[in-house]
């Protein structure tokens, strides 16, 4: 059985496997708490699935800056 997306195109969309694991898991957490989707339709049910789906179309990316990002969110709440 073969697992899609792939963890050979998921590793050239992100720099180790842990930054994936953490970028999944945070998408995942987004998607399941009704955050937007960047896909129109997905293959996968679950969350998980979605954001490495959302990962693999690179409509999802690791931020380089997640201290910038946090402090942008907190001035829009």
């Amino acid at each position: 059985m073969m697992l899609k997306p792939s963890i050979d195109k998921l590793l050239d969309r992100v720099n180790s496997k842990y930054s994936l694991v953490i970028l999944s898991s945070k998408r995942a957490h987004e998607l399941d708490a009704g955050a937007k989707p960047t896909l129109e339709s997905f293959e996968s049910v679950k969350g998980v699935g979605q954001a490495l789906e959302e990962i693999e179309a690179e409509t999802v990316i690791n931020d380089p800056h997640p201290e910038i990002k946090r402090a942008r969110i907190k001035l829009q709440e």
